[in-house]
């Protein structure tokens, strides 16, 4: 039924402006579609398209999605390098408490959208 995630979609100020910013954090190419003056961007990493779509305040404001997660190997090394990027602490890491050491961590982009990493 359910086959994994296709994409993720961010609803942004700039979405090109947030889509550059995080192609230099994850090394993918920026993938534009320009409607008039209506950008969409995109990322495609892992299989995931991690887009960019203006947002609406009254349907689709900033930070009103669900949070993504991204796997990484070390989260503690990959939150460090997101807080030296620019982003800020939102929660955690807290241990998700499998007793594999698996934890998590939420931040905030400079956008002002809410994301996860997950690993060990």
């Amino acid at each position: 039924m359910f086959n994994g995630i296709r994409a993720i979609m961010i609803f942004a100020e700039d979405p090109e402006k947030s889509a550059r910013w995080w192609s230099n954090i994850l090394g993918s190419e920026v993938h534009l579609d320009v409607d008039g003056d209506a950008v969409y961007a995109w990322l495609d990493v892992a299989g995931v398209e991690f887009g960019f779509h203006p947002l609406d305040e009254k349907r689709n404001r900033r930070g009103g999605s669900p949070v993504p997660y991204w796997a990484v190997d070390d989260v503690d090394a990959v939150r460090q390098r997101l807080l030296d990027a620019g982003c800020t602490h939102h929660r955690g890491p807290l241990d998700v408490g499998d007793g594999t050491g698996r934890k998590i961590a939420q931040l905030t982009d400079p956008f002002g959208n809410v994301i996860g990493i997950d690993g060990f």
